[in-house]
């Protein structure tokens, strides 16, 4: 996850020396994880580096370090990411990012993140991602949002059921052991992620975090109970992790909610069955979702749509992307219409900053590269404001009016927006 900055009165650096940023080494790792629980506000405690010695290989860890304190932390990570039309990639993957309040406005996040950049430049890497903690941190270093969270509560009794498609009917649901969640589980997110722009891959450690064989230092495992739904062929199709709470008053229940912990599906037949499953639960009285896909189904399919309304806890931006090379992000994802599309991109970094055409063909393919100085251009955004186009988050016309996008020729973004729009709206189930 991005950023979070302690807003408390600052200190004096404990030395006049230079700031050193460096890849962390193992005996650096506790004063690294007390570094980050600090700047997430958490107790400082021994900085529980077994804990972060089975989750992440120390070659990629950064550290900012003030003689012996270390007083800045910067991961990053290999993740795949799923692009428009299936293609997926592998991406440079930013966590854990903090900067100590005594050592704020000092240069300390933009030296790590060039360092984290270039490396991943340097790699062949054309995307770097992001769950970024605060807005108003990462565009500067030019992230921008590439998906959005929608949390969605159900009244059940006001929803009167759900219209679930035929293909569903003939298919089964059972519920899973926490090893059975682990494998299975593992095996069916591979085939979801690349059906979702957006989504992102799942590693082994993340599996265990999710089934309970390894637990994150302060925060104890609580065993979620899981549904898998089979298609009628017998194969996993779909998969929903959720637990109970629970009042009663006078043998009554007076407040269960069914929170969603995890959920994905292969196709909405999937998902629906797993909706009305949940929407079945004797006594549960709402379904609390905490992101549900923008374009989901769900909502219109309720036999009364009015039961489905925002949850505002969990409403907004999510996934932020920052796109390093631009032919080869362009020419990587496919394409619903064909087309040619002129471009100027903008980027402080200078990693994407350039005049680009992607010619669009109609069997979907595209072919991205610099344009010759005479082309004319169609639109001009920075490359904060290039994920958004790129993955379809928001249709360019709606930037254009923001003040995030110009049109540098007359019809350039209706022309464009026909090319580069998507089927599937970007959507990314996971935090990192």
């Amino acid at each position: 996850m991005g950023q979070r900055q302690d807003t408390s009165a600052s200190a004096g650096s404990s030395s006049s020396a230079p700031i050193d940023i460096r890849v962390v080494t193992d005996e650096e790792l506790p004063a690294w994880g007390q570094a980050l629980n600090v700047g997430f506000m958490r107790a400082r405690g021994d900085g529980s580096p077994d804990w972060h010695r089975q989750r992440f290989e120390l070659g990629r860890a950064l550290g900012a370090f003030d003689g012996d304190r270390c007083v800045g932390t910067f991961r990053s990570f290999e993740k795949e990411l799923t692009l428009p039309g299936g293609a997926t990639v592998v991406a440079d993957a930013v966590t854990n990012v903090t900067v100590s309040a005594s050592h704020r406005r000092r240069g300390l996040l933009t030296r790590m993140m060039r360092q984290d950049l270039d490396a991943a430049v340097a790699r062949g890497e054309a995307f770097a991602m992001l769950i970024a903690a605060e807005f108003g941190i990462y565009g500067r270093y030019g992230f921008g949002p590439a998906s959005a969270q929608q949390g969605r509560l159900i009244d059940k009794q006001l929803a009167g059921g759900l219209r679930v498609p035929a293909e569903a009917e003939g298919g089964s649901i059972e519920l899973l052991t926490m090893a059975e969640y682990a494998k299975i589980g593992a095996e069916l997110h591979e085939r979801f992620r690349r059906t979702r722009p957006g989504a992102v891959s799942r590693n082994a450690f993340v599996w265990r975090i999710r089934s309970g064989d390894s637990a994150m230092p302060g925060h104890p495992f609580k065993e979620p109970l899981v549904a898998l739904y089979r298609d009628p062929s017998g194969t996993p199709a779909g998969l929903l992790a959720y637990e109970v709470t629970d009042e009663w008053r006078n043998w009554l229940p007076k407040d269960v909610t069914l929170k969603v912990k995890d959920y994905f599906a292969v196709d909405w037949a999937a998902e629906a069955a797993l909706w009305r499953f949940a929407l079945e639960v004797d006594w549960v009285q709402r379904i609390d979702i905490w992101d549900l896909a923008p374009d989901s189904p769900l909502p219109l399919a309720l036999h009364n749509q009015r039961a489905c309304i925002d949850n505002n806890d969990s409403v907004g931006d999510f996934l932020w992307v920052r796109i390093l090379d631009v032919p080869q992000a362009f020419s990587a994802r496919t394409y619903d219409a064909p087309g040619r599309v002129v471009f100027k991109v903008t980027d402080a970094m200078g990693y994407a900053a350039g005049h680009f055409v992607l010619d669009a063909a109609e069997d979907g393919t595209g072919r991205c590269v610099p344009a010759p100085p005479a082309e004319e251009v169609d639109f001009e955004l920075d490359v904060s404001q290039l994920a958004a186009v790129y993955f379809g988050h928001q249709p360019l016309a709606r930037l254009q009016a923001a003040g995030q996008l110009t049109e540098r020729r007359a019809g350039g973004v209706r022309a464009a927006q026909r090319v580069l729009r998507t089927e599937l709206a970007p959507w990314c189930p996971d935090v990192f």
